[in-house]
């Protein structure tokens, strides 16, 4: 037994009950309050009707009744007014600073056991997701409107990293938008160096050079620390290593090592050679692109913004000094999806709630459940157990239940674990 068990219990399985207290009273819980995760009584504002009288306070839940000693809450003033106290076994009577016993529930026999037995099998269980074996039963309804949450869940928790950054910047939300976007044109791989990438060349810096292309892809290339090497009958490459040796010297700038680039394993579309020069045209042509974005109406005008082609070099390259055959040098649909998902959707939704305008919350939701479900080893996995994502809301979500809920059992707390417990 444990206590987030308990917790269970008094929320979902108890309510509108009536059971016999430790001493003899009748006992009916109304309302079971609201949980509280920090210090303090367990759940606040609690409503229970003990004999004939209706109790309106705060219910402390524990395993024995003997871990209120052993927790010291004794000597704590703060539940001397505890209106009921929940324990799994009552081993030990528990009295107010008064000597008035605390009136108490023991919910031992209380419950059916089969519910335990079903939450102690997500717990053992060494599946994909701990309830794969029976998510079946849990209803497309159920799990339609918990996704619809979790979606919600995933994309406050994005929300609120850029408003700690923001924070740190002073509100700097030119610095912050294009960190964030720089890094994320990494994606996965290659998120961390185009984060020490950002980092190292401050959008206050690049942005004056915003007119000349040349120099924004030499500083670019030239932070990233491509341009070290020698280009033996390059023109390209010669002249942007020209172009950086000069930014570098005025501006006082030290390239990043090359090494923390990564290739191997990667189809060359997804280079970082290309993904900087695709970056480097979308900074040259996108002037006010913080403010372009908001403003848009339709999620085709922000794709339409971001579907930049990198120049004529790269249609031929995909690395400095290797030439291939012609490609195309523009970032795929795909690609930008990603970018809006982890980039602009996300500050469009920080925005609104900076400005306070709901609209603007609700057209990053409208543009979240707008664009195509991603295609990934998660979304993948919930395909073969018949949970289907229509759209990158969905699926945003259902990478939320994974690393959140199914990955850290935490079957308790989610809407399809919940339903799975309900008695049949």
């Amino acid at each position: 037994m444990n206590e987030d068990f308990l917790y269970y219990l008094w929320q979902h399985y108890l309510p509108g009950k009536t059971f016999q207290g430790t001493q003899k009273e009748r006992i009916t819980l109304i309302h079971p309050g609201r949980h509280n995760p920090d210090s303090g009584p367990d759940f606040f504002n609690g409503r229970v009707k003990i004999g004939d009288t209706l109790w309106a306070g705060n219910i402390e839940i524990h395993l024995k009744s003997s871990d209120w000693f052993r927790h010291g809450h004794q000597n704590d003033p703060n539940y001397d007014n505890i209106i009921l106290h929940v324990v799994y076994e009552n081993d030990r009577p528990v009295l107010r600073q008064s000597g008035e016993p605390v009136a108490t529930l023991e919910l031992k026999d209380k419950f059916d056991r089969r519910l335990f037995d079903t939450y102690q099998g997500f717990l053992r269980s060494k599946h994909w997701i701990p309830c794969q074996e029976t998510i079946d039963r849990a209803g497309h309804f159920q799990i339609l409107n918990w996704l619809q949450r979790l979606a919600i869940e995933r994309l406050q928790r994005k929300a609120g990293e850029i408003e700690n950054l923001l924070r740190d910047s002073r509100h700097d939300f030119r610095e912050i938008f294009y960190q964030k976007l720089l890094q994320n044109y990494g994606f996965k791989v290659n998120a961390e160096a185009f984060g020490q990438l950002a980092c190292s060349l401050p959008f206050a810096l690049l942005a004056k050079h915003k007119d000349n292309l040349q120099q924004i892809e030499a500083l670019l290339f030239g932070q990233a620390g491509f341009l070290h090497a020698g280009f033996p009958g390059d023109i390209y490459a010669r002249s942007l290593q020209n172009e950086y040796r000069f930014l570098a010297q005025k501006y006082s700038l030290t390239p990043m090592e090359p090494r923390v680039w990564k290739f191997m394993r990667m189809h060359p579309p997804n280079f970082p050679t290309l993904r900087i020069a695709q970056f480097a045209r979308l900074f040259y042509r996108s002037t006010g692109l913080l403010q372009k974005i908001p403003e848009a109406e339709r999620l085709d005008d922000v794709v339409n913004l971001l579907q930049t082609e990198a120049s004529g070099y790269w249609k031929t390259h995909y690395r400095f000094g290797k030439t291939t055959t012609a490609h195309s040098a523009k970032m795929g649909k795909s690609s930008i999806h990603l970018l809006l998902i982890n980039t602009i959707i996300p500050f469009v939704f920080v925005y609104g709630r900076m400005v306070n305008r709901q609209p603007l919350r609700d057209k990053a939701m409208e543009w979240l459940s707008g664009l195509p479900a991603e295609k990934n080893g998660t979304t993948r996995r919930f395909a073969e157990l018949d949970i289907h994502a229509a759209n990158a809301m969905q699926s945003q979500a259902l990478l939320r239940l994974k690393t959140m809920y199914c990955d850290r059992k935490q079957c308790l707390h989610c809407a399809i674990g919940l339903q799975l417990l309900k008695p049949l």
